[in-house]
């Protein structure tokens, strides 16, 4: 019964023609995921009790189907990475193409609630060249935070909320692997900039800037605390440090302040520390949610 009904599910998304154009993006990557959780895992689970070679067979074949369907999105994805190193998608013409194969509102407050990745995150990341994350090759200090991506949909909202002018220039402090800085540049054509402590990311991330031939976006690897801010007028951090790290980075963004007026947009746990800043202003009341933006401005 159990396998009769596997290959059903498998044949109905085999045969399924929609699955394979590239603007059904959200159904493919549901079909993708189904496959994955929905049949491969259930016939690993009955394999730890048996070794029925029509199970082995039915997996062989679930395989073969959702690599059929991989090689569509991979093809999406090099379609898209040849027109970004073009030039041909920036500003509003990227974000209505990103809109094009998913389907998210950034104003929309049941999404904003949400914590974690979804639709949008897989065709970001399938933009890069590079699907596999480096191995880190430094030690952090105690107050530093180990890496995590920024989920996509929040980098829109920011783009979204931050009224962001042609004049300013973008830093992201701790960079990561680089696709905020990438985002951002690709959302609004302002020259951005990343920090990043890890020479290991910091060079994906170049690298990753490099392939879609975006000039205007680049990354240094320095220690946060050593950083030239002398350019940046926006500061994004998605808590990359706290305590007394994240005090000495506010400090020198402080003396920055003093020299031009800046904006610190913050995602994460970071957020609390930064309202206390008796130098910025909160362009909207405090929330008691650390996974919500923040938008912080000097006076």
């Amino acid at each position: 019964m159990l396998i009769f009904k596997l290959q059903s599910y498998l044949e109905a998304i085999a045969s399924d023609a929609s699955l394979y154009e590239k603007g059904n993006f959200e159904k493919r990557s549901e079909a993708i995921d189904f496959i994955g959780f929905g049949v491969i895992d259930q016939i690993d689970e009955y394999l730890l009790e048996t070794t029925s070679p029509t199970l082995l067979q039915l997996r062989q074949h679930a395989e073969k189907v959702r690599s059929a369907l991989e090689e569509t999105d991979q093809q999406l994805f090099q379609h898209i990475q040849s027109n970004i190193r073009q030039g041909g998608y920036s500003g509003t013409a990227f974000k209505a193409l990103i809109t094009k194969y998913v389907d998210f509102n950034v104003h929309d407050p049941i999404s904003q609630e949400e914590v974690g990745y979804d639709n949008l995150d897989v065709l970001i990341n399938g933009l890069s060249l590079f699907q596999t994350m480096p191995e880190q090759t430094k030690d952090l200090e105690p107050e530093m935070v180990y890496y995590q991506k920024t989920p996509a949909r929040i980098v829109f909202e920011l783009v979204e909320k931050s009224f962001i002018r042609q004049e300013d220039v973008f830093f992201d402090i701790g960079a990561g692997l680089g696709q905020v800085a990438i985002l951002v540049n690709l959302l609004t054509g302002i020259p951005t900039k990343g920090i990043e402590f890890e020479p290991a990311f910091c060079d994906y991330a170049r690298d990753c800037a490099a392939s879609l031939n975006l000039s205007d976006v680049n990354f240094s690897n320095v220690d946060a605390r050593e950083a030239d801010y002398s350019e940046g007028t926006i500061f994004f951090m998605f808590t990359p440090f706290h305590g007394e790290i994240l005090q000495a980075v506010l400090e020198i963004l402080r003396q920055e302040s003093l020299q031009r007026k800046i904006k610190i947009i913050t995602y994460g746990p970071c957020t609390a520390q930064v309202a206390l800043q008796n130098w910025l202003q909160a362009a909207a009341p405090a929330e008691n949610n650390a996974y919500k933006l923040g938008i912080f401005s000097s006076f």
